[in-house]
């Protein structure tokens, strides 16, 4: 007969036969035990001192099966004492922060002269060390209805995407609620942070109501800094948490059974929903992905609560949730160190926006959504734009210093009316310069114009320019050098002492007999 421990309930049915004055031989062969194993047994009853109308409590059982079980402990293998010598290495190896694998230290354990196999290590590792078993579980509480969301994405397979005339992985955004188990699949070739805001508000719009709590995995698209204790979302993400009320208990890192409840449902939704089905296109994907959450999955009686998940979710869960989204979410982007250039612009987006004077050189950072465009300097908002389109800009003149804002613009009339200011002469002949289809390429004239009157003094840029009009003389370069030849004389007059001198007078180009008014009259005595 082959060996076979025996439990509890069937050393309890020996000692009943036993007590009931069986023989060992009629209880061996009614329970099926090895003759030698009732005597055994019956020995240890004896030896205990308890009479054949005894009757058996559950400790006095397991103390009889005790003593009748336990083995003498045996001495250790030559192979299991070379290993115990070296536990305090393997224990090091094993626990190390990149523990080495079991293969490896056998190979150390060898080269160092050590003679176990592989299988004995093996064990001894799994006996004394408590390697490679798993830590003991507990089994929490629901969280409350409406409470908690659980988030994964899942590889389903893949799929042809008419878009990129190409065929592409297809990933599942699975939103599964804690309390129902009612869940939604929302097909996607993107795990970015605007596939996630998509895929979310899509599942609310399928409830029809928003869970108080999501509990996402530790994905870039969500997750900019993981920590168990202080994770840091990404700025986007976070703009649409706080959109829509919803607050976010991320998953620590390898650790899926922070959110089991969805985490098992990968492998369901691929084998029950995906496999084996032909899609048209990934909007075909989407409706088919949305029949089967409510209609399969949402039906089904769950294997955990033996519930169905969408009457739960009816009755009970869904009128603890928060209302739905009303409208889309417009996710932003954010960026994050964006320095102001000595032009007062930042670039953000592809386009140009304007920072007042006081963020010169400063980091800012901007945050650009499809309609505007704001920028923070800490935590204050300094400035809105409207959106731009690539290679756009848009300039709020208050940002410059004051008296800037006209030559950032390039205003012909603000210079038309700053020469008029110094002179109406000077206004005229800036009027003048500026005319034509394209004043534009004539502007640095006019401030030169105005420069002018700075230098010489506005009375003598007023004179020059009454003189230039009248002779139709339009050159700033040559008021300059009049007004040069002016200051020469004037400088060489204060040079005399303010005497009056007479100037050297020009030599005509016609003789003097040209001027003459009679014939002969230059002659002597005529």
């Amino acid at each position: 007969m082959a060996y076979r421990e025996l439990g509890m309930i069937d050393v309890k049915e020996l000692l009943r036969r036993w007590r009931a004055g069986h023989s060992n031989r009629k209880i061996a062969r009614e329970t099926g035990t090895d003759r030698d194993t009732v005597a055994r047994y019956v020995a240890v009853v004896a030896g205990l001192g308890h009479a054949r109308g005894h009757e058996f409590s559950d400790e006095e059982v397991h103390a009889v099966a005790q003593q009748v079980q336990a083995r003498p402990p045996r001495d250790p293998s030559a192979e299991w004492a070379a290993l115990a010598a070296h536990k305090e290495r393997i224990a090091g190896w094993l626990e190390q922060k990149r523990p080495l694998r079991l293969t490896k230290v056998h190979t150390l354990l060898a080269r160092d002269g050590v003679e176990s196999g592989y299988d004995t290590l093996r064990r001894y590792a799994t006996q004394e060390l408590g390697w490679g078993t798993k830590a003991p579980t507990i089994l929490l509480e629901d969280p409350p209805p409406g409470q908690e969301a659980q988030v994964d994405f899942g590889r389903m397979g893949k799929l042809f995407d008419a878009v990129t005339g190409r065929t592409r992985v297809l990933w599942a955004l699975l939103v599964t609620l804690s309390f129902s188990r009612y869940q939604f699949v929302w097909p996607t070739f993107l795990q970015t942070t605007e596939a996630v805001c998509e895929g979310l508000d899509q599942a609310w719009r399928f409830f029809g109501a928003t869970s108080k709590t999501i509990v996402p995995d530790n994905m870039r698209a969500m997750i900019r800094k993981p920590d168990a204790l202080a994770p840091v979302l990404v700025a986007a993400f976070l703009d649409y948490v706080q959109a829509r009320g919803i607050f976010v208990d991320p998953a620590r890192v390898r650790s899926p059974k922070d959110k089991p409840r969805v985490e098992n449902q990968v492998p369901y939704v691929r084998e029950s929903w995906f496999d084996g089905e032909t899609f048209m296109g990934l909007d075909d994907a989407r409706r088919s992905a949305e029949d089967w959450s409510r209609d399969v999955a949402g039906l089904r009686v769950h294997g955990t609560t033996r519930q169905v998940p969408r009457d739960v979710f009816e009755s009970v869960e869904k009128p603890a949730m928060l209302a739905p989204p009303s409208e889309p979410f417009d996710v932003p982007r954010w960026f994050e160190t964006a320095k102001v250039h000595p032009d007062h612009h930042i670039q953000v987006a592809r386009a140009l926006y304007s920072v007042p004077t006081l963020y010169l050189h400063k980091k800012v950072r901007a945050r650009v959504d499809r309609s505007l465009v704001k920028i923070y300097f800490g935590t204050e908002l300094i400035k809105v734009h409207p959106r731009k389109p690539d290679g756009g800009r848009s300039t709020d003149t208050k940002d410059y210093p004051v008296g800037k804002a006209a030559y950032a613009l390039r205003s012909v009339d603000d210079l038309i009316e700053r020469a008029t200011k110094k002179g109406a002469h000077v206004g005229i002949y800036a009027e003048r310069l500026l005319a034509g289809p394209l004043p534009w390429t004539r502007m640095r004239q006019a401030y030169a114009l105005l420069a002018l009157c700075d230098k010489y003094g506005v009375g003598r840029v007023e004179a020059v320019c009454q003189s230039a009009l009248a002779f139709d003389v339009v050159d700033v370069v040559r008021i300059k050098r009049m007004l040069k030849t002016a200051a020469k004389l004037a400088t060489a007059t204060r040079e005399d002492g303010g005497k009056v001198v007479q100037l050297e007078l020009p030599r005509f180009a016609r003789p003097e007999q040209h001027f003459a008014t009679r014939p002969g009259s230059d002659k002597e005595g005529a």
